[in-house]
């Protein structure tokens, strides 16, 4: 029978046929596809006649489809629905692709012709998105070691290839540590929780195979559970279990793993001639140099840290008020927020939630993206990888644009976090193909499912990412959607989080549950009120994972990464309350992957654009302003990496921006 990976799929919208796919599939698939796509590469390196960008670059772009087919299906499944058989054929695949892809950097005969065409640049005649595909293509030889010969040569091929087993390591650790633990709960443990979070419990239980109620490592239970459990003991074996992540001793430990990692990093860089990981990192970024991104994160911490100092000693004495002595701890400042912000704001999260139901919170995210752009969605039914998933046509003027999958439950199968993918991008070349674009996150079930606010702040981030993908319009699937710097790629996500606080759109989509009665005008005023509460706390568990991810990468390795961990912190003044938001055992940000490597400050780096082009709206007609939609979308959304980011940007904005609205949109800003 045909391995059902490998022919072109004759499925609605060419979608894969999740439903005729197992997972004996997927080795034979890929040692099939893996010989198809060498063969294309042999061609292309041992072609006779003279280098052209048609028969370097436009072939090199020109997509191995069977390959694209079966990574796409492999790694979607592999994050987001996990069993045994996927891990085992993750920690086969991840050294096999590496040394796949850095077989073509390290092919001489193939990179002359790439150069040959580098070097003739001046007289191709080339669009300026040909000149920027041509120059992205060379660069990234360049950069994966092309250019080495003998012994550095096969180095870096070792490096990638004990680097990709490396980080498949570090996630299916970290995976195995959050599938595992759980902690059983009494009804008596129940006392003081809100229903949805008991319902969550229940059901995580259920999960587990318990006959009770328990607390999870997902974040849409550790959280709320931290938040609203008056049991400090507890809340406190709750909290360790979840910053022990990756740190557990045993087959499931991160450190001696995170260690190896970075000294390979820095070793790569210096056969590419860096002072260092970071140097070579982040010199294709807007950041462009360490010193750019300790700048602006340090120009963030000292007020976030003055902030967050004053919260604790308003949480402290709370819990004093309590009968409780002593300093306040890190599994005590979300229970004491919340106490406070009851007092200050008058928000209850547990009387908010019935008003932000996943189903309704889509909708809100879909009807900002027709009036914005015109995009229209249509329920697909169709077979996809898990149950819990589901599908959408979008359209624009009844032409089809993407399919929209959202895949919004926690489940043991599925790491953490949330994200965003393609499974197949937009391009025009070889011939016109439009993207299936995926979003993964992991809000707790629930009849009906309700999210807290930070969950539908991340439902809106993702369906931002997904956006990017959906309305690229450029020819080379090389620069479609996110396809950017790392420190842009943020911008579209985070900036379509403010049409969440917009509030026509909370007047027309939070609507309660159970009377389904429009949120009251009251409580939407103290939601946006709120909208900056506790960010002392949030600014500086984010910038301090970020200046540890950077000096990680900053020089020689460190041999003890939780011993550099502490000496950063230790040196920018860490307050004691408040932890890293991804401690390193866990912090697959960094070591899941190169992704964001030296990059986590990216999150930041983009904000200081969000914050200031979502006021471009508001100085405009407003939120839903059609002319600076139009203006997004042409210079932002639709163009990839089309162009350097920074241009971006200011054909968008007319200039790039300062820190200030960062601070001010944080309510950091001096008074």
């Amino acid at each position: 029978m045909t391995n059902p990976l490998l022919p072109r799929w004759d499925t609605p919208f060419q979608i894969a046929p999740f439903d005729a796919i197992s997972d004996d599939d997927f080795s034979p698939a890929l040692e099939q596809a893996l010989a198809t796509h060498n063969a294309q590469i042999k061609a292309i390196a041992e072609n006779a006649q003279a280098p052209t960008f048609a028969n370097v670059i436009e072939a090199l772009e020109t997509p191995c489809r069977e390959l694209d087919q079966v990574l796409s299906v492999f790694f979607t499944v592999a994050g987001a629905d996990s069993n045994p058989a996927r891990e085992a054929l993750q920690r086969d695949f991840s050294p096999k692709l590496a040394a796949h892809f850095s077989a073509i950097t390290a092919n001489k005969a193939l990179f002359a012709r790439v150069a040959a065409v580098w070097d003739a640049r001046e007289n191709l005649d080339l669009s300026d998105e040909q000149q920027r595909v041509l120059m992205l293509t060379h660069r990234g030889f360049v950069r994966g070691g092309a250019a080495l010969t003998g012994e550095a040569d096969a180095r870096m091929q070792d490096i990638k290839g004990r680097l990709a087993t490396l980080g498949t390591d570090f996630t299916q650790n970290l995976l195995a540590d959050e599938r595992d633990w759980f902690m059983p709960l009494s009804e008596s443990d129940l006392e003081g929780l809100p229903d949805f979070l008991i319902d969550a419990t229940r059901a995580a239980g259920a999960e587990k195979g318990e006959d009770g109620p328990v607390v999870t490592l997902s974040r849409s239970i550790i959280t709320p559970f931290l938040q609203f459990s008056p049991r400090r003991d507890l809340r406190e074996v709750a909290f360790n279990a979840w910053a022990a992540r990756g740190a557990n001793g045993g087959e499931t430990d991160n450190r001696d793993i995170a260690a190896e990692i970075l000294q390979l990093r820095q070793e790569r860089a210096e056969l590419l001639g860096y002072d260092s990981f970071a140097d070579y990192k982040l010199e294709t970024e807007m950041a462009k140099t360490p010193d750019a991104v300790r700048g602006l994160l340090m120009d963030v911490w000292g007020p976030a840290k003055t902030q967050a100092e004053a919260d604790a000693e308003v949480l402290t004495k709370l819990m004093v008020a309590d009968g409780i002595n002593g300093d306040l701890q890190p599994w005590d400042w979300r229970y004491y927020a919340d106490k406070r912000r009851k007092v200050e704001h008058d928000l209850d999260e547990a009387e908010l939630k019935p008003y932000l139901q996943l189903d309704r919170m889509i909708e809100a995210s879909f009807t900002c993206a027709t009036r914005l752009f015109d995009l229209k969605f249509k329920p697909l039914n169709v077979a996809l990888y898990h149950p819990d998933c589901r599908a959408w046509e979008v359209t624009r003027n009844g032409k089809h644009v993407a399919v929209f999958i959202g895949d919004y439950f926690a489940r043991g199968s599925k790491r953490s976090g949330a994200w965003c993918s393609a499974m197949r991008s937009q391009a025009k070349f070889p011939e016109i193909q439009a993207p299936v674009v995926v979003n993964v996150c992991n809000f707790a079930k629930g009849e009906p499912a309700l999210l807290s606010w930070d969950d539908a702040r991340t439902l809106f981030h993702e369906f931002g990412h997904a956006l990017h993908q959906m309305l690229s319009n450029v020819s080379y699937e090389s620069i479609s959607g996110t396809s950017v710097a790392r420190d842009f790629v943020e911008l579209p996500s985070q900036l379509y989080e403010h049409w969440l606080e917009v509030p026509e759109v909370l007047a027309e989509f939070a609507t309660h549950a159970d009377t389904g009665a429009a949120m009251p005008q009251e409580m939407l005023d103290k939601v946006l009120g709120a909208a900056n509460f506790d960010m002392g706390f949030q600014t500086v568990e984010y910038v301090a994972s970020a200046l540890v991810d950077l000096a990680f990468h900053e020089g020689a390795a460190p041999a003890d990464v939780m011993a550099k961990q502490e000496a950063v912190l230790s040196e920018i003044g860490m307050p004691q309350a408040i932890t890293m938001r991804h401690a390193s055992p866990h912090f697959a940000h960094v070591f899941s992957g190169d992704g964001y490597s030296s990059g986590y400050y990216s999150y930041m780096w983009s904000e200081v654009m969000d914050a200031d082009a979502f006021a471009a709206f508001e100085e405009a007609g407003g939120a839903f302003d059609p002319e600076r939609a139009k203006a997004l979308e042409d210079n932002i959304l639709s163009t990839g990496g089309s162009q350097d980011a920074g241009e971006l940007y200011v054909a968008f904005r007319g200039r790039l921006p300062g820190v200030e609205a960062l601070l001010k949109g944080r309510g950091l800003a001096a008074e």
